[in-house]
């Protein structure tokens, strides 16, 4: 119902014509006393203002008995037809509709209303009379010429429609589109001396301009006047052997009348031709792919048609890049669909899907010193495309350039947008939280984490080491076993992550449940070596139940494991034979 406020407002804006109506030859001004007058006036405009205030069940009984008072006023009628739209009581609803319009003939708001309640209603018919009304009284709106070719269309009233269209040319003037929605209405009535005629007239008019002729080609063909069709053609191209659209047109000839090697000329020669677009270019090439793999799918044939195009036009980045995809597809060696890759971004080193494509290859390989270059330029030509901050910061984070890899990650947050991906946002932000973390600035790298688990409450990285390192400064640990335990749920064979949940609960002294995910996490290490930490925690953990034989067993793993956090310490333990923090 609110949205309804606006429309009220607009039909009592029209009311001021109102009191000049008459009905059935009586003055409604002089059928009403002057306390009449005012008490309507009041009723209705505190039905308005109830309406405003969101109180619709008041104002539709103030509307009701403004109605008593004054059953002529058509600002009224249509008020409540709205409230009776909303209530589902659409043969009411328009009922009071039509009243208004009855009752304000000059108001053409109430008079489109009813016409677009007839087309919802779909009683095209009536729609027609509404919206002929309604262009009878406001000859310059177009849009509602429109609607009424609209609606002769369904009506299938051809002459109607062309009747409207010539309507429409007084107002706009004489233009392609016009001239071709007639040839198209001349269609559908089947007509086709008269469609033919009205392109003919196009084409007459613009006697320089070749679209023209081929446009009247092309109907030709359509309509199986193959000879006539040639001929316009074959003439088109002696005028301008390189337009793109008569070469196009003269292909698919050359198709339909089963001439296939000379529909494939004509098809190269557009490859080959400067003036035919490079979208053009595309069109024809992936219409080459498709060709190809319905007649056996040769791919070498495909593959020299790409040779010959990219020497015509070495700097198309978009027909290199079509080329790079295809070769991919095709599973060629990789080290040439690399290579074609890098062609493309040698013409264009702004397209960020062969850059993507060249970083991944190298990502796979943990080339990071590859990454890194092929990442830089990308943020200067692509510094939208949040991946491949991600990309350069991860490479200088695997080569220990932690200061460079948070400065990335730093520039990355910069451009975070609604659009972003949430993964990669939270990612981000997870990075920043560890290298923040190994520089000794703890409550930033919280920060950073916190912002992480905003974009992505299950990031189970983020998650783990966030419990981990407050568990390390025995800090919040409730916080800490909370984060933790949602990561083992997520992985419950992930012995970094049970690790980490049973140190938790070492830290607050529950050691028999410690003791459960420790010994998990021992079993569930299944490297070659395992985790120096991971042992030696479990046999802090064994220590602190009185199991000091199976405490020296882990310490002593852990000792030769290497890694730990203070190898002297856990010397000191072994030694002693003893727990000491």
């Amino acid at each position: 119902m609110v949205g309804s406020c606006a429309t009220r407002n607009a039909a009592l804006q029209k009311k001021g014509s109102l009191m000049e109506r008459t009905a059935n030859g009586v003055s409604i001004q002089s059928a009403l006393s002057a306390e009449d007058s005012l008490r309507y006036d009041y009723f209705f405009l505190e039905s308005v203002r109830q309406e405003n205030a969101g109180h619709y069940a008041a104002a539709y009984d103030l509307l009701q008995h403004a109605l008593k008072i004054n059953p002529y006023a058509a600002e009224a009628y249509f008020a409540e037809s709205v409230y009776l739209s909303e209530l589902k009581q659409d043969s009411l609803a328009l009922n009071h509709l039509e009243k208004a319009a009855a009752l304000n003939p000059d108001n053409s708001y109430y008079i489109e209303r009813v016409a677009q309640y007839y087309t919802n209603a779909k009683d095209y018919a009536k729609a027609i009379e509404s919206f002929e009304n309604l262009y009878a009284r406001n000859r310059d709106r177009e849009d509602v010429l429109e609607i009424l070719l609209r609606l002769y269309q369904q009506q299938k009233d051809y002459d109607k429609m062309l009747s409207t269209i010539n309507r429409i040319e007084q107002i706009e003037g004489e233009s392609e589109g016009i001239i071709l929605s007639k040839m198209q209405v001349y269609e559908l009535k089947g007509d086709k001396k008269s469609a033919f005629g009205v392109l003919k007239k196009l084409s007459d008019a613009h006697p320089s301009d070749l679209n023209y002729k081929v446009m009247m080609g092309n109907w030709l063909m359509q309509n199986k006047r193959e000879k006539e069709a040639y001929q316009i053609f074959s003439a088109a191209l002696k005028e301008e052997p390189d337009n793109a659209y008569v070469q196009s047109s003269m292909a698919d000839y050359y198709q339909a009348m089963g001439q296939d090697s000379l529909a494939n000329q004509m098809k190269v020669q557009m490859l080959l031709s400067p003036k035919t677009s490079s979208e053009s270019r595309i069109t024809l090439l992936q219409q080459a792919v498709r060709d190809n793999q319905q007649q056996g799918g040769d791919s070498t044939k495909i593959l020299r048609l790409f040779q010959r195009v990219m020497a015509a036009h070495p700097k198309d980045a978009d027909v290199a890049g079509l080329n790079a995809a295809y070769m991919s597809l095709k599973k060629m060696p990789q080290d040439s669909v690399l290579k074609a890759y890098q062609h493309v971004i040698d013409i264009a080193p702004d397209n960020a899907a062969a850059r993507f494509q060249l970083i991944q290859a190298e990502w796979a390989k943990k080339n990071w010193d590859k990454v890194i270059d092929l990442s830089k330029p990308a943020l200067e030509y692509n510094p939208e495309e949040m991946a491949f901050y991600y990309f350069l910061g991860v490479a200088y984070y695997q080569k220990n350039n932690a200061d460079m890899a948070l400065n990335t990650f730093q520039k990355g947050v910069s451009e975070i947008n609604s659009q972003s991906d949430p993964n990669i946002v939270s990612d981000f932000y997870g990075f920043m939280g560890d290298i923040l973390h190994q520089k000794g600035r703890a409550d930033e790298a919280y920060a950073a984490y916190d912002s992480c688990l905003q974009w992505k409450v299950d990031n189970v990285e983020c998650l783990n080491n966030y419990a981990y390192f407050l568990s390390q400064e025995n800090r919040e640990l409730q916080k800490a076993e909370q984060m933790s335990y949602k990561t083992v749920q997520a992985e419950p064979r992930n012995s970094t992550f049970l690790d980490t949940y049973a140190w938790i609960l070492f830290r607050q002294g529950r050691y028999a449940e410690a003791k459960i995910y420790a010994d998990q996490a021992v079993l569930n290490d299944t490297d070659s070596v395992q985790s120096g930490v991971v042992l030696e925690h479990a046999g802090d953990i064994h220590a602190k139940l009185g199991d000091m034989a199976a405490a020296l067993d882990f310490w002593k793993k852990a000792l030769r494991a290497g890694g730990v956090d203070n190898q002297a310490i856990l010397e000191r333990k072994i030694k002693l034979k003893k727990y000491i923090k």
